[in-house]
């Protein structure tokens, strides 16, 4: 049985675990071209080595972060989100085109 251990939760089955992807940084959604967007929506670098990845304890709904070497499938470290996410993006002022 493998086991991943939740920032929140502590160590569980990986069964009760979404994988959510690379974390990469978003760039600006009011001043990015369409192909960064498309880029940063849809594609991943999927690297050999240490990876930064969203994580989510299914049942608790708490997303996290894992640095995770895709080779050997250890899970180095898994951390809440806030230790890279110090303020809050205001998606409202941004101008949106309709």
């Amino acid at each position: 049985m493998k086991i991943l251990t939740c920032p929140l939760n502590g160590p569980r089955n990986i069964s009760e675990f979404t994988y959510g992807g690379e974390f990469k940084t978003m760039p600006n959604p009011s001043t990015c071209s369409d192909e960064e967007w498309a880029d940063y929506v849809f594609n991943s670098d999927n690297e050999a080595g240490v990876v930064t990845e969203w994580w989510m304890h299914s049942p608790s709904s708490y997303w996290f972060l894992a640095e995770r070497h895709t080779v050997t499938d250890q899970v180095i470290r898994t951390y809440d989100p806030r230790e890279v996410f110090n303020k809050r993006v205001e998606f409202d002022s941004l101008e949106v085109a309709r």
